[in-house]
C-alpha cells in the first residue's frame, strides 16, 4: 500500500467527518442542553458522550452496513427516527422542560436531572445518520486494508476530539452569557434544533421515495 494512497483517504476522511460532525456547531447547542448545569457535570457529560459516540462511530465503521442489512433497518429510516427524538428534545428546550433546578432552597433535590450525554449529544448529534454513513463509506474505501481502515479511525478519533474540545470550550462561554443569557440561547436553539429535527425526517422520506 503506497503512502498517497492513505494521504488520500485521510485528507478524505477529515474533511468529510469535520463537516457531518461540526465541532463549531456543536458547542452552542451544548450550551442550551447543559448550560444550567454545574461546570463539573458539563465536563463529565462532554467527556462521556464523545466516548460514547466514538464507540458507536468504531462498531458502525466495522460491522455497520452487514449490522444494519441484518436488521432490515435503512439509513432514510434511521434518519427519521432520529429526527423525531430531536424534535421532542428541541420542544423541551423551547418550553424550557427537562432544565429543573437539582436542590430546592432546603438542599432537598426536587427533579434528577435527565442524562444527555448518550442522548441527544452521543447520538445523533455527535453520532448522527450523517457521521455512521460517513463512517461506513470510508471504512468500505480501505478495501479491508488495516493501514487504511486504521488511518480512517485514527483521523476520525481526531475530528471527535475537536468535538469533544468545542463542547469544554461551551463552558465558558455559558459562564460569560450568564442565566438569563443561557434561557434566551436555549430557547432560540430549541427552534434550530427542531428544523434541524425536521430536516432529518425530509431526507429520510425523501429516501423512502427517491
Amino acid at each position: 500500500m503506497n503512502v498517497p494512497g492513505l494521504t488520500s483517504l485521510a485528507l478524505q476522511t477529515f474533511l468529510t467527518m469535520l463537516v457531518v460532525m461540526d465541532p463549531i456547531g456543536l458547542a452552542p447547542l451544548y450550551i442550551g442542553l447543559a448550560g444550567g448545569r454545574p461546570t463539573s457535570e458539563r465536563r463529565a457529560i462532554a467527556l462521556k458522550a464523545s466516548l460514547v459516540a466514538g464507540g458507536i462511530i468504531l462498531v458502525f465503521g466495522l460491522l455497520g452496513k452487514p449490522l444494519l442489512d441484518h436488521l432490515g433497518i435503512s439509513l432514510d429510516a434511521f434518519r427519521v427516527a432520529g429526527g423525531i427524538l430531536l424534535f421532542l428534545i428541541a420542544l423541551d428546550m423551547v418550553f424550557g422542560r427537562g432544565n429543573a433546578t437539582r436542590e430546592s432552597e432546603e438542599g432537598e433535590p426536587v427533579q434528577a436531572r435527565p442524562d444527555i450525554s448518550v442522548f441527544p449529544l452521543a447520538i445523533p448529534l455527535i453520532a448522527g445518520p450523517g457521521t455512521l454513513a460517513s463512517i461506513m463509506i470510508l471504512a468500505g474505501g480501505a478495501h479491508g486494508n488495516p493501514l487504511l481502515l486504521g488511518g480512517v479511525f485514527v483521523v476520525t478519533a481526531g475530528v471527535l476530539l475537536l468535538c469533544y474540545l468545542a463542547l469544554r470550550v461551551s463552558n465558558h462561554l455559558a459562564r460569560v452569557m450568564g442565566e438569563s443569557g443561557i434561557h434566551v440561547i436555549t430557547r432560540v436553539l430549541g427552534v434550530l434544533l427542531a428544523a434541524l429535527a425536521v430536516q432529518y425526517v425530509a431526507d429520510g422520506v425523501r429516501g423512502f421515495l427517491g
